[in-house]
């Protein structure tokens, strides 16, 4: 019988259509889109997503609504997220209240790449999640290495660890499929 039930509901989310999901990010340096390369990959890798990779300033506010989940990206500035990735979100909030809906029943998640290891990257993320959560958007979180949830998937990039490496790419990748499986769940029937 639980097999059953099991087989139903399979068929059931078969049968949706795909998830629509943006990876959004402001990149100075190029570090901050390789962890969008890695969430786009792992969300990609879901079966019923359908991944969009754009910079911040290249999404159109005609598309926002269109999308079941957004991850947005920013390299950390003062201790905080851009000024490219706050207009990012004026954007999609001006891009929902046009369209006369919200964040309901869409999914979030953040990303930030910093020169250190405490320069405001959690800030960052913060910020970029409570402008969702006050959109309505269900924010997912990420998951690190020992079974820990996290803000969303970071980097350290300054010259004490330059760069980003293989290594540091598996967490948005795991990240990415994470939110690909939730935001399936989660979005509007």
């Amino acid at each position: 019988m639980k097999y059953l039930v099991f087989l139903v509901a399979y068929a059931a989310l078969a049968q949706q259509p795909a998830a629509r999901i943006l990876v959004a990010y402001h990149s100075e340096t190029g570090h901050t889109e390789k962890l969008a390369q890695a969430i786009a990959k792992g969300a990609a890798s879901v079966e019923g997503a359908e991944v969009t990779l754009r910079k911040t300033s290249d999404v159109k506010p005609e598309e926002i609504a269109r999308y079941d989940g957004m991850v947005v990206g920013t390299p950390v500035h003062w201790a905080n997220l851009t000024a490219e990735t706050k207009r990012f979100l004026d954007q999609v909030g001006a891009a929902l209240w046009a369209a006369k809906t919200n964040g309901d029943g869409r999914t979030a998640g953040a990303f930030c790449t910093g020169g250190g290891t405490a320069m405001g990257k959690d800030v960052a993320r913060l910020s970029v999640l409570a402008a969702f959560l006050t959109m309505r958007f269900t924010v997912i979180g990420g998951v690190d290495s020992e079974g820990y949830g996290t803000l969303g998937p970071e980097a350290t990039t300054g010259p004490a660890d330059p760069g980003v490496s293989e290594k540091e790419q598996e967490e948005p990748r795991r990240f990415g499929e994470r939110f690909a499986r939730l935001t399936r769940q989660v979005r509007r029937q």
